[in-house]
């Protein structure tokens, strides 16, 4: 029994968001964009994620005005964005009605998927992203973020899965980010979820450990509909499984993708030239296979981050450390999955802890408000003594973190005033005050 595999492509998203910092413009999409559009795609990924906030911080361009001209460019394939819950595409917490209104503008620019995750799998994060997407009638994939730890295992998925279906997503996504997936436990989990669920299941993964490819092979043996995949000059690395490797593979089989290999070569000789132009952003930490990664689950994008935190203190010496470090202070958190933000908040707390010589002895303000609830509800049970040292006598919140932030949206709208020209903008300044700010002024003048 085979059925045709759908692919997404994650060219103009993850993929240069894993390799190139994020750093791709939309004039070097543009010149291509007619031709991903006859591929036949299932989606394309090319919005969301860390593209929003680099586009204004990094590269000077509007990320709404990226979706429209892509959009203009590419009328018939699906375009897909990852959302972060209720994080949007920031690195916290923000109100309902500013997550609404993001959505309601992305699905009017052209989004037609939106793949909604929580970090720490707070299925609270997501209720108000999910039925926002959903109201607007485009297509919702819940996202459960895949890890390992001794408080994760296939069931503890296989029943956030059954909370995801009941929220009425129409999709289901298995988001492995730290490429931790191995192929018989991808087996396990997307066997259980076809067999629990009447939905198609999207597995997304990264080649970082080098497990990702035999787990897209033993995903489809499993039943899985659709997979990610980078073309091939951006693949592989801390990067997706190629798109033509994946549809050679398939070739003449019943899981066939029916895609023109000559055609994604064509492709492929384009995004190699792109490449080259961006190599001054390139890591070779991206670019190899690392199993030592399923020790230490720290996502490549947090390792280049944490190489340059202690290069600014001078103790780059003190990596090793810290690496051995970074598993133990996830520990004491409850074992929360390493994806933005909590990927950050273990990082940045080992690297104090190793710093100081005393565990805990600082503890950043992010950990503090870990601990108290406010990203939600870590998967384990969290140290007692770790909690009395840095709460003190505070109780942790219980409540849905968000039902704590007054709405934001009219506040934004009155504080940007006439430098916002549309909708869009207003919610741009809502999601990044400072760097939205610094962006309208500096296109005032370039016009």
């Amino acid at each position: 029994m085979g059925k045709k595999i759908e692919l997404t492509e994650t060219v103009l998203r993850d993929a240069h968001q894993s390799l190139l910092a994020t750093r791709m413009r939309t004039e070097d999409m543009l010149p291509i964009a007619g031709k991903l559009d006859q591929v036949g795609y299932w989606s394309l990924e090319m919005w969301g994620g860390a593209t929003f906030d680099a586009a204004l911080r990094y590269l000077k361009e509007c990320p709404w005005e990226r979706l429209r001209k892509l959009r203009q460019a590419m009328p018939r394939t699906r375009f897909q964005m990852l959302l972060r819950g209720q994080n949007i595409v920031g690195y916290h917490n923000y109100p309902d009605d500013i997550v609404e209104k993001f959505i309601e503008r992305a699905a009017a620019g052209g989004i037609d998927v939106f793949r909604i995750f929580d970090a720490m799998n707070d299925m609270r994060n997501m209720q108000a992203g999910i039925k926002a997407a959903l109201k607007t009638g485009k297509l919702v994939e819940g996202a459960i973020c895949y890890t390992i730890s001794p408080v994760h295992s296939v069931d503890y998925f296989l029943r956030l899965g059954e909370k995801l279906a009941e929220t009425g997503v129409q999709i289901l996504c298995l988001k492995d980010m730290g490429g931790l997936l191995a192929p018989y436990v991808t087996y396990e989990l997307v066997k259980g979820l076809k067999s629990r669920f009447a939905l198609p299941v999207h597995l997304h993964s990264h080649c970082t450990a080098g497990l990702a490819p035999m787990s897209y092979m033993m995903a489809i043996e499993a039943g899985v509909d659709i997979l990610d995949t980078a073309l091939a000059p951006l693949s592989q690395g801390t990067s997706q499984p190629a798109t033509e490797a994946i549809v050679a593979a398939l070739q003449g089989t019943p899981h066939d993708t029916g895609l023109d290999l000559k055609l994604l070569s064509e492709l492929a000789s384009y995004f190699y030239g792109v490449r080259r132009k961006y190599a001054e952003f390139e890591s070779p930490v991206n670019n190899q296979v690392n199993t030592n990664i399923l020790i230490s689950q720290i996502p490549g994008g947090m390792l280049s981050n944490l190489v340059a935190q202690l290069r600014q203190q001078n103790a780059e010496d003190k990596l090793e450390a810290v690496l051995r470090e970074t598993p133990e202070v996830r520990k004491d958190l409850g074992y929360p999955p390493l994806v933005t933000p909590t990927s950050q908040i273990c990082g940045s707390q080992a690297a104090l802890n190793v710093m100081t010589g005393k565990r805990y002895a600082v503890v950043a303000q992010e950990t503090k408000n870990y601990l108290m609830g406010l990203y939600g509800e870590p998967p384990g049970p969290i140290s007692e003594e770790i909690k009395k040292k840095v709460l003190g006598k505070k109780e942790p919140i219980t409540c849905r973190p968000a039902d704590l932030l007054k709405p934001g949206l009219e506040q934004a709208r009155k504080e940007i005033g006439s430098l916002a020209r549309n909708e869009e903008d207003v919610v741009s300044y809502a999601l990044f005050p400072e760097i939205a700010k610094e962006f309208f002024i500096w296109r005032e003048s370039h016009p």
